[in-house]
């Protein structure tokens, strides 16, 4: 009972202290914001082959050199893919349809790590969380705690570095269902990135707090008629292998 205490006031504080930060990070300018994304992405490129043979050595899951590349994909492509968006202010204006976008962050985020793609997760997910003004706080897999907890630190350092407010990333030491639980309910948390096996995306969404998963995706492969055969058959083949499998494969946290 004093262990599942400990948990629950952990997750509590990181969420209070996420929500201080996130504050802060909201009133930073698109430029800000920008600067920031792109340190956390540089770091974590520059760590993705260290990041990639702790996660392999540690869960036995997939091979080294593949999440290498999704390590790299999750870091320099999906900052390729963001990084000329924009998030903050008045995003769009139609002066004669009289309609403006503004970008508002959603606030605290907590994202849900599994062990299959411990390090990749965390790197995309911190992205796309501070990009759009977000605070994030990540709950790993226990059966891949270092090497989550690793990317974690690189991508905190990264950001905070960069001008981001601290505890704008944290991730909750005590990994327990508690923790876990605490921060999917707790009313200062605004949506959950679910990545993970059909139990865990299932208590996210039983959580009541706003949800995005990905669960399980080993999924038989269709070629429709229109399609390039050859070149279909091509990247199925690629696919299929790729990690071993693991990455369509979740487990249950």
């Amino acid at each position: 009972l004093e262990n599942e205490g400990l948990a629950r006031q952990n997750g509590r504080e990181l969420v209070r202290n996420a929500k201080k930060a996130q504050a802060i990070l909201a009133a930073c300018s698109q430029q800000q914001s920008d600067a920031i994304v792109k340190n956390v992405a540089q770091e974590a490129a520059h760590h993705a082959e260290a990041l990639a043979k702790m996660a392999a050595e540690e869960t036995g899951f997939g091979n080294w050199q593949d999440k290498v590349l999704k390590n790299r994909f999750a870091s320099l492509r999906v900052y390729d893919a963001i990084k000329d968006m924009k998030t903050v202010g008045i995003i769009h204006d139609d002066p004669v349809k009289k309609v403006m976008d503004v970008g508002v962050p959603l606030g605290v985020i907590c994202a849900l790590v599994p062990s299959t793609n411990p390090t990749s997760t965390v790197i995309y997910k911190a992205l796309i969380a501070l990009k759009a003004g977000n605070a994030i706080i990540f709950s790993p897999h226990p059966g891949a705690r270092q090497c989550s907890w690793k990317a974690i630190e690189i991508v905190k350092r990264a950001a905070e570095a960069a001008g981001a407010p601290e505890g704008c990333v944290d991730g909750i030491t005590q990994l327990t269902l508690e923790a876990t639980s605490e921060l999917m309910h707790s009313k200062d948390v605004s949506l959950i990135l679910a990545t993970g096996g059909e139990g865990m995306v299932r208590a996210a969404y039983a959580s009541g707090t706003p949800t995005i998963s990905g669960g399980p995706g080993n999924g038989p492969a269709f070629i429709e008629r229109s399609a390039e055969i050859h070149h279909a058959v091509n990247e199925i083949l690629t696919r299929k292998p790729f990690e071993n499998g693991e990455i369509l494969r979740f487990d249950q946290a």
